[in-house]
């Protein structure tokens, strides 16, 4: 998709986050493209934080993942855009180009799911929350929980009825269930 782009040279590839992060200090690109899942170890997202604090290379993430929980992970790393990868090849390209100004841009679908949170802030989870849900959706018990994110089970608890309060719902299995389908968690 980016061969024949006269002002643009790749000029490295990494199969893993860590790698990645390795490059970009070394390399020094002006803009990342960033998956946020690329197997097991680091998050996309925690590799985007990283380039980001270098103070050098800007971060466009370019994943199939639409998630309340990815997108908000991935603005909050310091992201300069997110697209998916269905994205037209003049989208991408554009997107590529405004990054290196500095500029951003957000796929169509990104960007409505970002103005519906800052439109009904109580009806969305916050970051917080969205993670203790993940966490629910994998399994784990409150006591898990807190131990995962250094938090007092009361702390996890609290969470949960905020959460099942947002939601409408009022069971662990409802509240995992209504966040996949509102697409704030990635399907159990």
């Amino acid at each position: 998709m980016l061969a024949g782009q006269p002002d643009f040279e790749l000029v490295g590839e990494a199969a893993t986050a860590e790698y990645g992060v390795e490059l970009a200090r070394t390399l020094g690109p002006d803009v990342v493209l960033m998956d946020l899942r690329l197997g097991p170890g680091m998050h996309g997202s925690e590799a985007t934080r990283r380039i980001v604090a270098m103070n050098g290379p800007r971060v466009l993430v370019l994943t199939t993942f639409d998630t309340d929980a990815d997108i908000v992970a991935a603005v909050e790393a310091g992201a300069t855009g997110y697209l998916l990868k269905d994205a037209p090849s003049d989208d991408l390209h554009a997107a590529i180009r405004a990054a290196a100004t500095g500029a951003g841009a957000l796929a169509p679908s990104v960007a409505a799911r970002l103005l519906g949170r800052v439109r009904a802030p109580d009806a969305t989870l916050s970051p917080r929350e969205l993670e203790v849900l993940g966490h629910v959706a994998a399994g784990l018990s409150n006591r898990q929980i807190s131990k995962a994110l250094f938090l007092s089970e009361t702390t996890v608890k609290t969470h949960l009825v905020h959460i099942y309060a947002k939601l409408g719902v009022d069971s662990r299995t409802s509240a995992v269930a209504a966040a996949s389908q509102k697409g704030l968690i990635r399907p159990p």
